[in-house]
């Protein structure tokens, strides 16, 4: 088996804990105690109301799909992955996210808006990389 091409994520601090969770099959948010709000990417404020009593929490890990592109010219480490979605999804914990859509066709008529999706990982070396396929997807 060959080592995949694909870039490697690489945590800083702020992040380390939303890979520890993916590394085991979780998906992190972090969620302010003071406004009670989710939000994503990771910092170390609430966006909301800038508390720092912040804390990571794991998601149910489904989502809607919110936006897409269909991406015909692949970046480097995706070439045989084309054509590939490059989406936008909304968690059920109401934060919104960057990632792909795997588990389907990657054509307009099988990604309709608000489909639902649920998470899947893809092992990247030695990290996991959140992406999201179709709810009812066989994994």
């Amino acid at each position: 088996m060959t080592a995949s091409r694909k870039p490697v994520p690489k945590p800083t601090p702020e992040t380390q804990p939303f890979w520890d969770g993916t590394a085991r099959g979780e998906l992190r948010v972090q969620r302010c105690r003071g406004c009670k709000r989710h939000y994503f990417y990771p910092r170390p404020a609430c966006p909301h109301c800038g508390s720092g009593d912040v804390a990571w929490v794991t998601t149910g890990g489904r989502a809607t799909l919110v936006s897409y592109v269909i991406n015909h010219r692949p970046a480097p480490g995706f070439e045989d992955d084309g054509p590939y979605a490059i989406a936008l999804v909304e968690l059920e914990e109401g934060v919104r996210m960057m990632t792909n859509i795997v588990g389907v066709e990657i054509t307009p008529e099988n990604l309709p808006l608000d489909m639902e999706l649920r998470v899947v990982f893809e092992q990247r070396g030695d990290m996991a990389v959140p992406l999201f396929q179709p709810a009812g997807a066989a994994r």
